[in-house]
């Protein structure tokens, strides 16, 4: 029998730990909370001196020069170019990945290939840009001998290997939590392995494949380490992965290494290239949150 002593322990117990938990929930809010609004102001002092139509479409980025210019969109096209490319080698390969561990893999395999695809994700990102820089760039001047010695491609490739186990794991864990009903009662209508896998686990699991796809390239539109060793620092308008590019991270440690007076434009420019990552993340996960609502009014 519980003593009353015992049970007052356990009450305030309780509530301790909801306090704790609600204190970090709080403390989670009111810290992404002041990265917005440091974000915001110190983005609303630059453009105080600078159009946001310029910032926007200017096609000259140069804000460490006598003569600046401030047009982002150099930076954000090879920010595009190494995201696109690195998910185009990620969600493929880290889906196809996640499926074979989930659906088809025995389990003495899985244990093994899983923790493999792991200790990926645990390399540090400038090894990988070490490694894009010495070896995948070399590899493609021979393939394309047009390639320059910094390129987007390499540096995506390097980004994508990277992000390829978020994509495989976190889609494997939400095919393996569907139940097994479900594949069964498929079995039992006559479907095949493939039919199973395409008409059932996947749609089921849909809502964490696509979290998987959007932490992933998110991971990439942040990253630092690789496109500043394998891309270059070049601002450079431009669709060809094979040139040198400057994506928005790679600026803003460029910039913070230098000697940037505080209260200039060139300063003010950090947070405002802050302040756009900010927003194409945002905006990536809000329409992610579209694509799983769609689909789960779909299946109702």
């Amino acid at each position: 029998m519980k003593t009353p002593s015992r049970d007052i322990r356990l009450k305030y117990t309780e509530v301790f730990i909801k306090n704790i938990l609600l204190f970090c929930a709080v403390l989670s809010i009111f810290t992404t909370i002041a990265i917005v609004l440091s974000l915001s102001f110190n983005a609303i002092e630059f453009f105080k001196e600078v159009s946001v139509f310029e910032f926007l479409f200017g096609t000259e980025w140069t804000p460490l020069f006598m003569n600046p210019k401030y047009g982002v969109l150099p930076l954000i096209s090879g920010t595009l170019i190494v995201t696109v490319g690195a998910a185009i080698i990620a969600i493929p390969i880290g889906l196809f990945s996640a499926i074979y561990l989930s659906e088809y893999a025995p389990k003495t395999i899985r244990k093994i290939l899983k923790p493999f695809l792991e200790i990926l994700a645990g390399i540090p990102s400038i090894v990988y840009g070490f490694f894009a820089l010495t070896y995948i760039t070399p590899l493609l001047q021979k393939l394309i001998p047009r390639t320059e010695i910094y390129n987007a491609a390499s540096a995506s490739i390097a980004v994508g290997i990277m992000i390829m186990p978020i994509v495989a794991s976190l889609s494997e864990d939400a095919m393996m939590s569907v139940p097994n009903a479900l594949r069964h009662g498929g079995y039992a209508l006559g479907a095949t392995k493939f039919e199973v896998v395409k008409g059932i686990v996947i749609p089921s699991a849909l809502s964490g494949i696509v979290a998987s796809f959007v932490l992933a390239v998110s991971r990439a539109i942040g990253e630092t380490m690789i496109v500043v060793l394998a891309a270059g620092a070049r601002p450079n308008l431009t669709l060809n992965p094979l040139e040198s590019v400057q994506t928005l991270t790679a600026f803003i440690v460029q910039a913070s290494k230098g000697d940037l007076q505080h209260g200039t434009r060139s300063y003010y420019a950090l947070y405002a290239v802050g302040m756009v990552l900010f927003i194409i993340t945002f905006g990536m996960n809000i329409f992610s949150r579209y694509i799983v609502r769609r689909r789960e009014v779909a299946m109702k």
